[in-house]
């Protein structure tokens, strides 16, 4: 008995042979660019409680999907939409059971901080003043998917259609209103909350606006539970509170299922 807790002791001791434990392998994650701010957050109190390194690839979402159809060693996929987890998941590279909504977002109305305005109404975005609106790739980029949703359930595609400048991301549409490039963007709620040199001046409604959410799943070719054990992190209080702060709301997890 002596002899077991001498060794359990050295073990457990600075510079035991627990230290030739390797640590967990670092973690790859492909995520919307939308989530950089909160995700990098979240990852540091990750590392820092000892639970392993995240490494990010943050993108459009539609790029994200076409680099893992593509074979990109990736072992978990946060996308802005349903649309590009399904995607991933029709060409059969999702761990069945693994995909669950994680998050909420809003869209707003952007503008530049040395022109401020606010607006009485959403169709304040048909002025003439706004001769260049930048949104998302609306054939591609989950924001700008839906913020032509948006406008033409409001009536006002047809009036701004040929004003709007298709961006490559949704943080490239705020870039281009904080340059100055732009007159205005469509971004997430959240995007306009990290802003520099923009404001809002319109934030669209839950209850009028699209559904949007953020899925995210593990891909098929990670290896041992550290994917797992992340996305467990992330439906945690401490990443609720970061995601909340940052102006997503969080998506509770089914009843029964997970603690």
């Amino acid at each position: 008995m002596r002899f077991t807790l001498l060794a359990l002791a050295a073990l457990l001791a600075p510079g035991g042979s627990n230290q030739n434990i390797p640590p967990p392998r670092p973690l790859t994650v492909s995520a919307a660019v939308s989530l950089t701010d909160a995700l990098t957050a979240i990852a540091a109190d990750y590392a820092g409680a000892g639970l392993g390194t995240v490494r990010f690839n943050f993108a459009a979402s539609n790029v994200l999907a076409r680099q893992i159809v593509n074979g990109a060693p990736v072992d978990v996929f946060i996308s802005a939409d349903a649309a590009q987890m399904d995607v991933v998941q029709q060409a059969g590279l999702i761990q069945p059971g693994s995909r669950f909504d994680l998050l909420g977002n809003q869209l707003a109305f952007v503008v530049p901080s040395d022109r401020p305005r606010t607006f009485t109404s959403v169709r304040d975005i048909a002025d003439a003043a706004f001769k260049r609106i930048a949104i998302g790739d609306p054939d591609a980029v989950p924001a700008g998917v839906y913020a032509r949703q948006y406008l033409q359930q409001e009536g006002l595609w047809t009036a701004v259609e040929r004003r709007i400048v298709p961006a490559v991301s949704v943080r490239a549409a705020l870039a281009a209103v904080e340059s100055g490039a732009a007159d205005a963007a469509i971004v997430y709620r959240t995007d306009a909350r990290v802003a520099l040199r923009a404001t809002v001046a319109w934030v669209v409604p839950a209850n009028r606006g699209p559904r949007i959410v953020y899925p995210a799943a593990i891909v098929r070719s990670a290896a041992g539970m550290e994917a797992a054990r992340f996305l467990d992190y992330l439906r945690g209080a401490a990443a609720a509170r970061i995601f909340e702060r940052a102006g997503f709301s969080t998506v509770p997890r089914p009843a029964g299922r997970g603690h």
